[in-house]
């Protein structure tokens, strides 16, 4: 397979989206584009106590490039980096299934986007048959080693760490399970030999790839990355400044270990030297050693989970369940939002910003409360996305003034629940991949190292996660246990969102969609989500929609978006706001409401291209 460098993939998928880029058939209302304006001056609050500094972002923002949808009549992919797009597209072409492409994506992903991804993390897929018309889900979540102990990130003073604190080194890092996921997917939706997905990564790790403005505008403003070897000689010149854009970086290592394991499966990760290395990286790492061992590597298993769905309107959502919380967030939201005329608002109005903040307060209130691994914990998953608890909840909101006081909800068959909410705002560096293959197969799936360039602790050419700073770093509050608390064995509450869209009376797929973003995932597959299904915008227009939401505290207005014009009078109704980067990368498949095909959307927020036959 040809290698194509960074310059010359981007120029021809600019090509791709002007030459497939065919009006689209959606009926939709007048394009929001969202345009920078200057900030508004902010109600004042004499008698309200200054906000917290919002969340950091996993990643920071690199730029907007606007991008057209793409169409396509047979199949498509759609992912962060457009050489790793290519990779999936590829093997779409020679006939490969959703979850080959997706494979192969992943692979070169971890190559030309390592700071978001790669096999040192873990991933969630969803994957849709169109021949069953089944959706079916894989959890690849890192677990805590055994060694692990709930007061793991407390100080000795018996206060939390800080996060800058806790996530660099051994000690945050997370059994990988990205192998053993990817592994199992093929093993039951494969086409293509395990091998051959292998093949563009191995080459591309070989013959070098070229550095894109994204990676090197993150390691210009990455701070620990350059205090770890090897990481330093590998992202870094001499004089200490990142390798520019263009630059060929070659990775002989990693080409070494995707040799391995297409050779002889996950088993070369889990076991022998290649795992040996990891437990010497984690326990031996300069800065917070950790503790994991070669058994917690050699025992760890890739789950199928019941995948979590509930209807609106005339549709299906379906989404990850626990140990994620994001398929059941997104749900909720979506779900308190159903009772009102979502369609009649325009999609940049006052309106619809301050009801979807509304019922995103709701259902958050429920995620800190509720959610985390299930293995370890009575997650009512049932009660939570049950539709009668949903429209009592529906019934708090208010279209004319926020809500005074928000708290998580009692939901049906919850018993014996004695937990204390989790008020963490975890962070996620993390990637979204969406694939159509010609058969309709789909496969959304996220993958994440946690934060952007993970632990920065590197192994064999690639990067190991910081995934246990995904727990609450408190396990316990006023004298209960925090749901999300760390425990040996146990996987970390995710926010990721990897969703598929259903016809609810013919199980046809309609819509792939999911993003990066930490817990601002959820407002991002939503806002996505209302964008395709009630305002029937296409899904680029969809996607490049002004970032918006709460996550249950204020309301939160993208910088540099026609969102900022907003502030003003959502402070005027009462509400608290911030406007803030809200970073997505959000990648999404959808059916246009006339006529056949797919058509592709990727974010403007960052490099991500669709592609498609």
């Amino acid at each position: 397979m040809a290698i194509y460098p960074y310059r010359l993939i981007k120029a021809a998928t600019a090509l791709v989206f002007l030459m497939g880029s065919n009006p689209i058939l959606w009926a939709q209302s007048p394009p929001v584009t969202p345009a920078p304006k200057k900030e508004m001056p902010s109600a004042v609050s004499p008698s309200k106590a200054p906000e917290a500094a919002p969340p950091k972002a996993p990643e920071a923002a690199t730029g907007r490039t606007e991008k057209a949808a793409v169409r396509a009549k047979r199949f498509m992919v759609a992912a962060a980096n457009p050489v790793a797009a290519k990779a999936g597209y590829d093997i779409l072409k020679s006939g490969g299934s959703a979850v080959d492409a997706a494979i192969a994506i992943q692979l070169v992903l971890n190559l030309v986007e390592p700071q978001s991804s790669g096999i040192g993390g873990g991933a969630f897929m969803l994957h849709y048959t169109a021949s069953e018309g089944k959706i079916r889900s894989y959890d690849g979540r890192e677990t805590a080693p055994a060694a692990a102990k709930p007061d793991r990130f407390m100080r000795p003073d018996g206060k939390p760490m800080e996060f800058a604190e806790a996530v660099v080194g051994g000690k945050s890092v997370g059994v990988p399970g990205l192998v053993r996921m990817m592994e199992l997917a093929h093993r039951n939706h494969g086409r293509l030999p395990w091998a051959e997905l292998f093949a563009p990564a191995i080459k591309l790790a070989e013959d070098g790839f070229e550095v894109s403005p994204r990676l090197n505008d993150l390691l210009s403003k990455e701070q620990q990355l350059i205090k770890f070897a090897p990481a330093k000689t590998y992202f870094y010149e001499a004089d200490g400044k990142p390798k520019a854009v263009g630059t060929k970086i070659r990775n002989p290592d990693l080409a070494a270990v995707f040799r391995l394991i297409a050779q002889n499966g996950a088993d070369a990760f889990y076991k022998g030297a290649i795992a040996q290395d990891i437990v010497a990286a984690v326990t031996k790492a300069t800065v917070n050693p950790g503790d994991m061992t070669e058994a917690d590597l050699a025992g760890y298993q890739a789950k199928e989970r019941d995948p979590v769905c509930g209807d609106y309107r005339r549709w299906k959502i379906c989404g990850m369940g626990p140990p994620s919380s994001g398929g059941m967030t997104v749900y909720q939201i979506m779900k308190l939002m159903e009772p009102f005329p979502v369609a009649k608002l325009k999609a940049d109005s006052v309106e619809a910003v301050h009801l979807m903040s509304e019922a995103g307060r709701l259902a958050y209130a429920d995620r800190g409360l509720y959610m985390g691994d299930a293995d370890f914990i009575p997650v009512p998953v049932t009660g939570l996305m049950n539709p009668d608890y949903l429209k009592s909840r529906s019934k708090l909101l208010q279209m004319k003034a926020p809500m005074e006081k928000v708290e998580p909800g009692v939901p049906p068959q919850k018993t014996g629940w004695n937990f204390a909410p989790d008020r963490a705002q975890v962070l996620t560096g993390t990637s979204h991949i969406v694939v159509i293959d010609r058969f309709g197969n789909a496969v959304s799936m996220t993958t994440t190292i946690e934060d952007g360039f993970g632990s920065r602790t590197m192994v064999r050419g690639f990067l190991l996660n910081n995934q246990l700073t995904d727990f609450s770093f408190n396990p316990t509050e006023g004298g209960k246990p925090v749901a999300n608390r760390l425990e040996a064995g146990k996987r970390p509450r995710s926010s990721m969102a990897p969703t598929l869209v259903l016809d609810q009376k013919t199980g046809r797929l309609i819509a792939a969609v999911g993003s990066p973003g930490g817990s601002a995932i959820i407002n991002y597959v939503a806002k996505t989500l209302l964008g395709i299904l009630d305002w029937r915008l296409d899904p680029q227009t969809a996607v490049a929609l002004p970032n918006v939401g709460s996550r249950g505290g204020p309301i939160e207005l993208e910088q540099g978006t026609s969102a900022e014009g907003l502030k003003t009078a959502l402070e005027t109704m009462g509400h608290k706001t911030r406007v803030i980067e809200l970073n997505s990368g959000i990648q999404v498949i959808a059916r246009p409401l006339k006529g056949g095909g797919w058509v592709g959307g990727a974010d403007p927020r960052r490099e991500g291209v669709a592609l498609g036959d």
